[in-house]
């Protein structure tokens, strides 16, 4: 199984919309000292998910979010 994820950050007041096999795995990735968009805060937090069979899916799904650039979709879209 394929994940679309979307992570938001209290620190940054920001979301993160990404796509992975191992949601668990990437979390920590996330939260972890690196350098990247995520790598600046340590507080990403899990918002939202769905679910794919393939990975082409969930890039196609990933991109679309995205391509949206917009908050308050991606807002309306968490519920």
């Amino acid at each position: 199984m394929f994940y679309m994820y979307i992570l938001f950050s209290k620190t940054l007041n920001k979301y993160y919309v990404g796509s992975t096999c191992n949601i668990e795995h990437r979390l920590l990735q996330h939260n972890s000292k690196h350098k990247g968009f995520t790598g600046t805060t340590n507080d990403w937090q899990l918002v939202y998910t769905e679910e794919f069979a393939t990975k082409s899916e969930v890039l196609k799904r990933e991109k679309e979010i995205k391509n949206w650039k917009s908050r308050r979709r991606i807002e309306q879209l968490i519920g």
